[in-house]
């Protein structure tokens, strides 16, 4: 192997006769091509050797293999031709008939990770030797494939069908203990005894003192023809139910079938083909592109290449105990941070602090947390009422309303108190950061931590720099990003920011097609079925129309030319309909948060559209389906094309996480941009220019998607001239 090349496997051969093979491509062991074809000399040659007795297969540094180098899928999906882009080359001649069929028993010694084809390897081992900790998995169905090494075939003949389906189709990994129990791994040692024990277990099976056991062929597992039928088809009723737009958890469960029907070898070969079809699926592609994509929202020109290293944050402070504050607070004290949380008064103050409880409660009520990691947990917050104990703290998030006044005052108050190395960071979802901190001489230390609601659960953390922030404070805010394993954005200062600011036409769309004619309920169902967690008028409803009012509100002073002024909210909320909260918005809310369809709406509706003069237009009323998404998702995509023309967002990919992760975009579909993309910005641009002829400003599409149409360029081309605020 030369040594440019990407990973590899080496072999030393012991005075026992076991030749040990160790994976070794860090972080985390991928296959590549490279290390592939390695391993098959390696397996040769212990085959070919007369010292050889028995074959262990490890990986370098306590991981065994996090799976199939992902790296590789563009050259594959680009129409690689070599060799091993040939089906079944793997899987069947490699996997099988190499490594399972060979006259030399293999025993798999399993530390840290054994995911995707990490795990397929050792199941073609012919025992697997784990430590407790062990992560063991095929979550292939996250990035659109299934499983391609034979792990349709071999996981269900090792642990069951039930199992291995929602092993595969839920990407749900197990720990070694479980591993055992369900016999994916055949014994379980700590990590400084797992070599030796797997060799000694290696030539035990060589002198007939333990089974040697071809996973493929095993049967004890595998359920009577009838039986898996059934398991089939109720899988496959849920996969239709949770993934009504996803075609491979069912091409998955077909190959599984195929395998147990025709056999495990015709199985093999099924898997292998379906595996390439998939890998050339939109879907598949989007799926690759948001994983690439999660992984780069970490490196910001500038900013992470400048060689800083992050300061450690020991102790955090946070303003406001309201459902932000306590939310943050509870996604701080979970990743072990010491928080003080500062209200106004002992009532709210015990409020936030409940708030803080009750989250961790419904954790341990799941069974996702002990009674003593809580109180573990629980002690790590602190309540208090003045600024007296902030002296210490390395960083404080204000998390008060959305008022720009009480805002400056705050920050005014923390440069007093703070000491002059701690980061000044607000959750604002929309003032602008030079506002708050206009009134302070310490503006290289502001910066924008915007979580999202509920801050706890949800992944994104959109960091908001201005031209002043230092790039050390982005940099130790990214490393408490990652420590309390959030996917953070860097972006720049504006309205709204990224998140917010892309997505303000979204509701706005809406509106102005139900003032037209359109069927609110209509455009929920549709917009729901394209992929998103729900339409712009229940989320409306689930914000809170007071919310809705004054971020609209900054929306309509800072771009005036492009939004709607629909008074149908503000009547809704004068007759006390305000949303979810109010149980009556746009939809009636019952006992249970169910939301059903209000027929009162009429009349608002009417009133609304009476009152702004606008007429009903007979197209609006029987919009297809595409349309509906079309005319809702375009100014959305369109708004996108400023924040990256202005220079807001470091590049498209940030802005297509962004829209998954804060806004529960399809990641099937790639995230915003690369959706777009996928129609063309000539298509998007003349639908656009289209509607804005009859409906006005709203939707005219901008300078950078016009640009981007003449030349039929992608949206995520790097702008030639952006105006960088960053």
């Amino acid at each position: 192997m030369g040594s440019n090349a990407k990973g590899r496997t080496v072999m030393e051969v012991g005075a026992d006769g076991v030749a040990l093979i160790t994976i070794i491509n860090p972080p985390v062991n991928s296959l590549s091509f490279d290390v592939l074809y390695s391993l098959k000399a390696n397996y040769e040659e212990a085959l070919r050797r007369n010292d050889v007795r028995a074959i262990v297969i490890t990986g370098a540094k306590g991981k065994f293999s996090g799976g199939f180098d992902i790296g590789a899928f563009g050259g594959l999906q680009g129409g690689d031709q070599a060799e091993h882009a040939r089906p079944g080359f793997i899987s069947v001649e490699l996997v099988t008939d190499t490594l399972e069929a060979a006259r030399k028993p293999s025993v798999a010694a399993i530390d840290g990770l054994a995911l995707g084809g990490g795990l397929e390897v050792a199941m073609a081992c012919h025992a697997r030797i784990s430590t407790p900790t062990a992560q063991l998995g095929l979550p292939e169905l996250q990035l659109g494939l299934i499983p391609g090494f034979g792990g349709t075939q071999r996981l269900p003949r090792l642990v069951g069908l039930a199992k291995s389906l929602e092993m595969m189709l839920m990407s749900k990994p197990v720990k070694g203990e479980e591993a055992l129990s369900l016999g994916l791994v055949d014994a379980l040692v700590s990590p400084n005894e797992l070599v030796s024990t797997a060799r000694r277990w290696a030539l035990e099976i060589v002198d007939r003192r333990r089974p040697w056991v071809s996973s493929l062929y095993k049967t004890d597992k595998v359920e009577s023809l009838g039986e898996a039928r059934e398991i089939l088809k109720f899988a496959r009723a849920q996969a239709r139910k949770q993934a009504p737009n996803l075609k491979h958890p069912l091409v998955c469960i077909d190959v599984i079938e195929e395998g147990i029907v025709a056999g495990p070898r015709a199985g093999l070969w099924k898997e292998a083909e379906a595996f390439q079809g998939l890998l050339h699926s939109d879907t598949c592609k989007s799926l690759v592109h948001i994983f690439f994509a999660q992984r780069g929202t970490t490196k910001v020109p500038g900013v992470t290449d400048l060689g800083l290293v992050p300061r450690q944050v020991k102790k955090v402070a946070i303003l406001g105990g309201g459902l932000m504050g306590s939310g943050i607070a509870t996604a701080l004290i979970l990743s072990n941070y010491p928080v003080i949380l500062k209200e106004v008064n002992d009532k709210f103050l015990q409020a936030g602090i409940g708030r803080v409880r009750a989250n961790l409660q419904s954790r341990v009520k799941k069974g996702k947390m002990t009674q003593e990691k809580f109180d573990k947990t629980i002690s790590l917050l602190k309540g208090v009422l003045d600024y007296e104990s902030f002296k210490d703290v390395d960083m404080v998030i204000e998390a008060v309303i959305e008022k720009v006044s009480l805002k400056q005052q705050l920050f005014g108050d923390l440069e007093k108190y703070c000491p002059p190395h701690c980061i000044l960071a607000s959750n604002t979802s929309t003032i602008d950061l030079n506002l708050i901190g206009e009134k302070t001489k310490s503006q290289d230390r502001i910066v924008g931590a915007h979580f999202f609601s509920p801050a706890h659960v949800m992944p994104l953390l959109e960091i908001v720099r201005t031209n002043k922030t230092s790039p050390q404070i982005i940099v130790d805010l990214l490393d408490v990003g990652k420590k309390i394993r959030k996917t953070p954005v860097v972006v720049g200062n504006c309205t709204g920011f990224a998140v917010n600011r892309m997505f303000f036409p979204y509701t706005q769309a809406g509106l102005l097609l139900i003032e037209r004619g359109a069927d609110v309920y209509q455009i929920d169902r549709v917009i729901t079925k394209f992929g998103m967690p729900m339409g712009p008028f229940r989320l409306a409803d689930l914000v809170g129309f007071g919310v809705a009012i004054a971020t609209g509100m900054q929306f309509v002073e800072n771009f005036p030319e492009r939004t709607i002024k629909s008074l149908l909210i503000p009547l809704m909320q004068e007759d006390g309909r305000a949303g979810e909260s109010t149980k009556k918005g746009f939809y009636a809310y019952g006992d249970k948060r169910k939301a059903n369809p209000d027929p009162e709406l009429k009349k608002y509706i009417e009133k609304a559209r009476n009152m702004s003069g606008v007429a009903i237009d007979p197209k609006l009323v029987k919009l297809p389906e595409k349309e509906i998404v079309e005319m809702i998702f375009f100014p959305v995509v369109n708004e996108a094309c400023r924040v990256l023309a202005e220079g807001i967002a470091v590049k498209a990919a940030d802005l297509d996480i962004a829209s998954v992760m804060g806004m529960g975009f399809p990641p099937y579909r790639g995230g915003l941009i690369f959706w777009a993309d996928s129609l063309g910005s000539k298509y998007i641009y003349s639908r656009l220019e289209e509607w804005s002829k009859t409906y006005g400003e709203f939707f005219k599409p901008c300078a950078y998607l016009a640009e981007r149409a003449a030349k039929g360029a992608p949206l995520s081309a790097p702008a030639e001239q952006a105006k960088s605020r960053l």
